[in-house]
């Protein structure tokens, strides 16, 4: 009968197995699989419980030498299972599950994805969506090695431009990235609460010209270097006893310049 699933199987089961045949240059494989899935996942919200979003997936897998390739259906086998709710509470048991399907000693799931937060502005208070670049970078051989990544952009004044000018000084939109390894579960929205304390202002979707007027004077009282930036957050992140490592970008897109201002700063 045709399309019957009992001869698809059977049909299935006669094909010849490609990736599993023996490879004669006995090179191991650091990672292979597949990349640039964009998929729907939901994600946890500490407002809303749940934010539905889409990400964008790349799976790994270490391929030892004697196998010719790996089987990339297999990836996406293992990710529809978990469409319905990804995080860092899962993303081992997601990983574990791809080294076993794929007979593999490590796997790798890198997750990259806009996450929304209602912000208001600060002074009329008129709500609007703000949207962060969030990212999950999974790692999984002997037990699991996670980092959690948000990218929030940010407002900056130059403490040079304002101390030499007679009027005036030059902003700059500014973007912070932060990377942290932890403990136990946290919340982005923290996370990103705490980067943004760290600068000279935030930024906001929805400004009047109240908004626009507190926090142009807010940037002239408090400016920042980009240096000023990744320092202040790393303050924060070593009076957090969750956090057991960071790595903390700052790029300035200046105004005035040609080119962007940059710092880092990593705990080892």
């Amino acid at each position: 009968m045709p399309g019957h699933p009992i001869m698809k199987d059977n049909a299935a089961m006669s094909l010849k197995d490609i990736q599993s045949q023996k490879d004669h240059r006995r090179i191991e494989i650091d990672k292979v699989g597949v990349k640039g899935i964009n998929y729907p996942i939901v994600v946890l919200d500490k407002i809303n419980k749940v934010q539905h979003t889409v990400a964008t997936i790349n799976m790994y897998v270490s391929l030892p030498h004697h196998f010719k390739g790996t089987h990339m259906s297999r990836f996406i086998e293992v990710l529809n299972t978990y469409r319905h709710g990804i995080s860092t509470q899962n993303i081992s048991e997601i990983l574990i599950k791809i080294k076993e399907k794929l007979r593999s000693e490590s796997a790798h799931i890198e997750i990259l994805f806009p996450f929304f937060i209602e912000k208001n502005a600060p002074v009329t208070g008129a709500a609007s969506l703000m949207e962060y670049t969030c990212h999950l970078l999974g790692s999984h051989r002997e037990k699991l090695d996670l980092i959690v990544g948000v990218e929030v952009p940010v407002t900056t004044l130059c403490p040079c431009s304002r101390e030499i000018s007679n009027y005036g000084a030059h902003n700059q939109r500014s973007l912070v990235r932060v990377q942290v390894r932890f403990k136990k579960f946290f919340w982005i929205e923290d996370l990103i609460a705490l980067i943004e304390s760290c600068a000279v202002n935030e930024i906001y979707p929805l400004l009047k010209r109240p908004d626009e007027k507190f926090v142009t004077e807010k940037a002239y009282d408090n400016p920042m270097f980009v240096e000023d930036i990744v320092r202040s957050v790393a303050a924060r992140l070593e009076l957090d006893a969750n956090v057991t490592w960071y790595m903390i970008e700052s790029e300035n897109f200046e105004s005035i310049h040609n080119h962007s201002a940059y710092a880092l700063v990593e705990k080892q």
